[in-house]
């Protein structure tokens, strides 16, 4: 598994958007037990932190321990440094494996016979994301060039993955149906910049090329968002359920 966001995990864990209230109730309701859950590339811990409000213990994993010293530290969630696809765990021990925006990093096989060994009998998979945001209009349009042709070069492989919003991703599951959930955040202009400011492909551009596009992408931006305006952000959210054996 590629480790692109070590270095700027304290961006990380400031800015990238957490998921809606109403998509983990239902997930909840398709438990049939909430003992222990796995949250597979944590981050900064956003879903474990949910997660540790409903279940008794939450282990949540990442490759990336300067990611895992700006988590959410609780009592009942025990972080480690392991890779999704092998990881010390005893077999048929979770009810839950949840990964939010980062099965696209993982090497499928290896991570799906993982989730197997490691689930007990009627646990299910939960797999989020979020994809591309809108604003509106004339931002959008900015957005367009920066993501698509001034970073399009500079983002890996597997992005494509989000910008299929995951319909092409392995899935050797039993699905469930899962109804539409978007985001809605309000946001100002600084922590708009502070979330692009995460991209992986940004992190890749100023390394090849010693210089940061978003200092003239925020430029550009400044004629439709004043520094003290809150604009409404939407992502739509990326959501497969599968049952694990």
């Amino acid at each position: 598994m590629k480790d692109n966001f070590s270095g700027n995990s304290n961006l990380y864990a400031a800015y990238r958007p957490t998921y809606p209230d109403a998509l983990f109730e239902f997930l909840y309701s398709k438990l049939s037990k909430i003992d222990s859950a796995w949250d597979v590339g944590t981050g900064n811990g956003q879903v474990a932190r949910v997660l540790s409000e409903k279940f008794d213990s939450v282990f949540a994993t990442d490759i990336s321990n300067d990611q895992l010293s700006n988590a959410f530290k609780a009592d009942n969630i025990f972080y480690s440094c392991q890779a999704a696809e092998h990881t010390s765990f005893e077999s048929h021990c979770f009810d839950l494996i949840t990964v939010a925006q980062a099965i696209h990093w993982f090497d499928f096989d290896k991570f799906y016979s993982e989730v197997r060994r490691t689930a007990k009998p009627g646990a299910l998979i939960a797999v989020l994301g979020y994809g591309q945001h809108f604003v509106e209009t004339e931002i959008d349009a900015i957005m367009d060039i920066f993501y698509n042709k001034t970073l399009r070069p500079y983002w890996d492989a597997e992005r494509r993955y989000v910008d299929e919003h995951y319909a092409t991703i392995p899935f050797p599951f039993k699905e469930l149906n899962v109804p539409e959930f978007s985001l809605r955040l309000q946001w100002s202009f600084d922590q708009y910049i502070g979330y692009l400011s995460t991209w992986s492909a940004l992190k890749h551009y100023k390394k090849q090329k010693g210089e940061d596009p978003l200092l003239e992408y925020s430029k550009n931006l400044k004629t439709y968002w004043k520094m003290d305006e809150i604009k409404t952000v939407q992502f739509p959210v990326l959501f497969r359920l599968g049952e694990v054996g």
